[in-house]
C-alpha cells in the first residue's frame, strides 16, 4: 500500500486499508473494529475531517463455527459410560439433536417407541416439535428405565418432582469425554452440532436437518454445511482436475 500525508487521506484510501486487514492480514474483525476507532478518531478529532469515516461500514461480528465431535468420536464416549441413567442422557442427546434443556424436560409420555419418535415440549421459543427416535437409543431407554423406574420426569433430579438440572448432564459429559480420552474443546451442545453435521455428512437433505433441530429459519441450519469437513475434503480443486487432464492427453 502507498504511504501518504494524514491530511491527504481519501475515504477510499480508508476503506482500501480496511480490506488490506480484513483480506491480506487476516485480521479478526474485532481487531478491525479497533482500527475503525482509530481512525475514527483521528479523522474526527484530530484532522477535523469526519466526512472520511462517517460511512465506513464496521465489519459484522464473526460467527464461531461449532464445535463438532467426529463420527469415530461419539462411540467412544457413549461406551465409556457405565451408569445406565447417564448413557442414556447422552446417547438420546445426540442420537436426536437435543438442546440440553430439551433433554431435562422430557417426560416419559414424550417416547413414543411406537412411531419411533421424540415428542419435544420444551423446544427453543417454546414451540413443540416431533424428532427421530432411533432404535439404539430406544434400548439404551428400556434398560435405564427397567433399572431406574422413572415416574414423571424422563431423568429426574435429586429433589423430590424435580427433572435433572442441565449442569448435572453437563458434568456427566465432561467426565464421559475425560474417560473416553478425548481432549477436543467441545461441550454438551457439541452433540447436537455433531448429530447435525453427521446427518449432513451421510447426505440427509438440510431441510429435514432443519426441522429435526428445530430451527425456525434456514440460515440458523445452514452454518452446519460449513462445519462438514467431509464434504469439504471430496471437493477437488481446479489444479488438480487440470493437472489430471493434461497426464490423460500425455
Amino acid at each position: 500500500m502507498s504511504v501518504k500525508n494524514p491530511e491527504e487521506l481519501e475515504v477510499n484510501d480508508i476503506r482500501k486499508y480496511l480490506f488490506f486487514l480484513l483480506d491480506q492480514r487476516a485480521c479478526s474483525h474485532s481487531y478491525v473494529n479497533q482500527a475503525v476507532s482509530a481512525l475514527k478518531f483521528l479523522c474526527g478529532n484530530v484532522l477535523k475531517q469526519n466526512h472520511l469515516i462517517i460511512n465506513i461500514p464496521r465489519p459484522k461480528k464473526e460467527r464461531k463455527l461449532p464445535e463438532v465431535l467426529s463420527q469415530n468420536d461419539i462411540p467412544r464416549i457413549l461406551q465409556s459410560v457405565n451408569n445406565e441413567k447417564h448413557r442414556a442422557i447422552l446417547t438420546l442427546t445426540y442420537s436426536a439433536g437435543l438442546r440440553i434443556s430439551e433433554v431435562v424436560h422430557l417426560k416419559i409420555e414424550d417416547i413414543d417407541g411406537e412411531r419411533m419418535l421424540i415428542h419435544v415440549r420444551q423446544g427453543k421459543g417454546r414451540n413443540a416439535r416431533y424428532t427421530i427416535l432411533s432404535r439404539e437409543a430406544l434400548k439404551v431407554l428400556r434398560n435405564y428405565i427397567k433399572a431406574y423406574r422413572p415416574k414423571t420426569w424422563l431423568f429426574p433430579g435429586g429433589k423430590e418432582g424435580k427433572h435433572l438440572t442441565e449442569r448435572s448432564v453437563q458434568k456427566i459429559f465432561e467426565r464421559a469425554l475425560k474417560k473416553a480420552g478425548i481432549k477436543k474443546d467441545v461441550s454438551i451442545h457439541s452433540l447436537r452440532h455433531s448429530f447435525a453435521t453427521h446427518l449432513l455428512e451421510n447426505g440427509t437433505d438440510l431441510r429435514y436437518i432443519q426441522e429435526l433441530l428445530g430451527h425456525k429459519h434456514s440460515k440458523t441450519t445452514e452454518i452446519y454445511t460449513h462445519v462438514s469437513e467431509k464434504e469439504m475434503r471430496r471437493i477437488q480443486s481446479p489444479l488438480d482436475r487440470l493437472m489430471q487432464q493434461g497426464n490423460n492427453q500425455d
